[in-house]
């Protein structure tokens, strides 16, 4: 589906496919299977694993229908400087006009600019009920996530603007 050319609602989602989390962002890009965001981090400062996320750092998001992640780019606030790529293990993006939802499936990865990179939550994914398929895609992603960051290649998977 079509999504509005500037505004998006994006939802993330759990496994029972309830809301926990929503903020809104512009897309910046847009193909036939996946759509490039700039959002705003909209929570009070965060410290979270040797960063902090601040009210309003910049964020470029890319949401892709046919892969099981999704990857965020994160900018401070104050002098755009990239603080690390965060990326999502979820189930593929749903695209509705003017929104982008998708299910969060726990494992994330965290990687630094320097190339460093942390898995986490793997507790939490452990601990879902989920089908073997499910599990087997998720694992799969985390593992194509990885690549790329040892690659140092998740900037150029955003397919960034010039």
């Amino acid at each position: 589906m079509s999504i509005d050319p500037q505004d998006v609602l994006i939802i993330k989602l759990n496994t029972q496919r309830q809301e926990t989390w929503r903020y809104r962002g512009r897309i910046l890009r847009q193909d036939a299977d996946s759509v490039l965001v700039e959002a705003y981090f909209n929570r009070d400062d965060l410290p979270f694993h040797g960063i902090t996320l601040r009210e309003n750092d910049r964020f470029l998001e890319r949401y892709y229908t046919n892969r099981w992640y999704n990857i965020f780019e994160i900018h401070d606030r104050d002098d755009d400087r990239i603080k690390a790529w965060y990326c999502n293990v979820t189930a593929p993006a749903e695209f509705e006009p003017g929104q982008i939802s998708y299910v969060d499936l726990a494992l994330d990865l965290l990687v630094y600019p320097d190339g460093e990179y942390l898995v986490l939550d793997e507790d939490e994914f452990a601990a879902l009920d989920l089908d073997p398929g499910c599990r087997f895609n998720a694992r799969q992603a985390l593992n194509a996530l990885v690549s790329l960051a040892e690659a140092g290649m998740l900037g150029q998977a955003l397919n960034l603007p010039a």
